[in-house]
Formats: C-alpha cells, sequence, structure tokens
C-alpha cells in the first residue's frame, strides 16, 4: 500500500493476496489429487515393477541407459493406470467412501464428480498412449489386463461391479499384483529391453509365487476397516461374511507360510549372501537376490 497525492494504493497488497491465493488453492488441489491417486497403491506400483525389472539382471553392465529408459517406459503407464483404477473405484464408491474413508477428495468434496472423471479419463488415455508408443507386447497386456480387472472390480454395470463378489474382488487383485506385475514386467525387460530369450528363471517363479500369498492378504486384509460401510451397502467381502477376527488371523498365517518359505528358500540357496539376506527378507526390495 502508497499514498500518492492523497490517494491510497491497495494494488501491491491485491497482487500479493492473489499470489498467496492462487499458490494456497494450489496446494490444496495438489495434495487432493495425492490423496485421490491413494499412493500407498502408487508406492506398491512403483516399487513392485522396479523390484520384478532387476530381476533379469545378470550383470552391472546390464544397467545401461536402455535398461532405465525402459523401466520408466514400464513405470510411467503403471502409475497412470494404478491411478485410473483406483479413481474409477472412487467415483462407484462414493456413498461408501462416505462411511468408510470420508476423507477423500470425492466423498468431502474437495473434488467433484467431474474433476474425478477427468482424472481417471485423462490417466486411462496417457497410459494406453505411452503403452501403445512402447511396442512391447508385455507391457500393452498388462495395462489391458489391469483395465479390464479394475473396470470390472468398481463399474455398477450388469455382470460387473465384481468387488461385490469376495472370491472375485480378491482375485482380481491377486492376478494383476501377483501374476501381471511379476511376469509381464519381467518378459518387458529380458526380452523387449535387454533383447534375450523369453525364459522365466528360479526367482520370477518364487516372486510370482510369493506375491500370491502377500496380494491375497492384501485382498483379505483392505477390506477389514471398511467392514460397517461394505456390509451396508451389501459388499459381501470376506470380512463381511466371515468376521474381522478370522480375516486377520487367517491373514497373519498366510504372511507366516509365505515368510516362512521364503526363510526355508533362502537357508538352501547355495549362495552366500542369498542365505544371510533372505533371513531377514523385505519382499519387493530383496526378490532380486533370490536366485
Amino acid at each position: 500500500m502508497r499514498q500518492e497525492d492523497g490517494f491510497t494504493d491497495y494494488d501491491d497488497d491485491d497482487d500479493d493476496d492473489d499470489f498467496s491465493s492462487f499458490f494456497s488453492h494450489f496446494f490444496r488441489q495438489l495434495n487432493a489429487f495425492y490423496r485421490f491417486s491413494r499412493p500407498h497403491t502408487v508406492y506398491g506400483t512403483l516399487i513392485g515393477v522396479t523390484s520384478v525389472s532387476l530381476l533379469p539382471i545378470a550383470s552391472l553392465g546390464d544397467l545401461s541407459p536402455d535398461f532405465f529408459v525402459g523401466l520408466i517406459k514400464a513405470l510411467v503407464p503403471s502409475i497412470l493406470m494404478n491411478i485410473y483404477v483406483v479413481g474409477l473405484n472412487q467415483l462407484y464408491d462414493l456413498q461408501i467412501d462416505k462411511v468408510n474413508k470420508p476423507d477423500l477428495p470425492l466423498a468431502s468434496g474437495e473434488f467433484t464428480i467431474e474433476t474425478g472423471s477427468t482424472i481417471v479419463s485423462l490417466s486411462c488415455l496417457l497410459s494406453f498412449a505411452i503403452g501403445f508408443t512402447s511396442q512391447s507386447p508385455p507391457l500393452l497386456m498388462a495395462l489391458l489386463t489391469s483395465f479390464f480387472l479394475g473396470s470390472a472390480y468398481s463399474i455398477d454395470f450388469p455382470m460387473l461391479r465384481w468387488k461385490k463378489q469376495a472370491f472375485l474382488a480378491a482375485a482380481c487383485i491377486v492376478i494383476v499384483r501377483a501374476v501381471v506385475v511379476q511376469l509381464a514386467f519381467f518378459i518387458h525387460i529380458q526380452r523387449y529391453v535387454l533383447g534375450r530369450p523369453i525364459m522365466l528363471t528360479r526367482s520370477v517363479i518364487f516372486a510370482t509365487a510369493f506375491m500370491c500369498f502377500f496380494a491375497t492378504v492384501i485382498a483379505l486384509f483392505k477390506d477389514i476397516p471398511d467392514v460397517d460401510g461394505d456390509k451396508h451397502f451389501g459388499i459381501q467381502s470376506f470380512t463381511v461374511t466371515l468376521g474381522k477376527e478370522k480375516v486377520f488371523w487367517l491373514s497373519i498365517k498366510m504372511l507366516l507360510t509365505a515368510y516362512g518359505a521364503t526363510i526355508a528358500l533362502g537357508a538352501a540357496s547355495p549362495s552366500i549372501p542369498t542365505k544371510l539376506i533372505t533371513l531377514f527378507y523385505a519382499e519387493y526390495f530383496l526378490v532380486p537376490f533370490i536366485r
């Protein structure tokens, strides 16, 4: 604010207020988008795709610029497809989320249905556009499978809305997280980035088997906090059918089985580093050590 010839000039203060208001609104929207994308699932995709992409690496020489370009070509469309799947679920679960997850942007009103639909549509289109330009059939297959199962899981049309059926809901998660991610991205790197013949190694077979257990536990565990909303809206999850306690302990037993098998496999390995490392196993980061 300044005074000239007896008049007060508020232009500078108004500009500062507009500038501050713009950035405040921008960061609120950015935070809302971050929550809309369900970051824990994005982290899972980021770590999972990176981990399995390291399995075909035979030597440090394989960590070439071509490898990292191929990895980025896999990661970007996968994360975009991830946003499509979780965003679509929020669009169709709006009333359920008002009970189970009221802080999500659509349920809280921070995002309109139109905004959510735009984000979901653009994420899907960009994902497929990048997938087609990659010229990698396994990568494109992974995107198509994720699109189909993610859509079937959420869309409330006849023969769809698979999340209402416990077995189909779990199958969607297991097929994508345990099978598609492991096999498709392994072959993408092995054949279409490193240029080697397709051959499933001990490590990728182990990763697929282990993640079948782990993804099943994810499918079971994720419904435990949502039981009230699911029950009210007729979602027959395993938690609704069996009860929280039974699902919890079933999940724990499955994890113990998976980790116990991992320790046994590591201990039986002829490699000393594998023996030591897999005793303190962290599934995604350490899968590449299983040889």
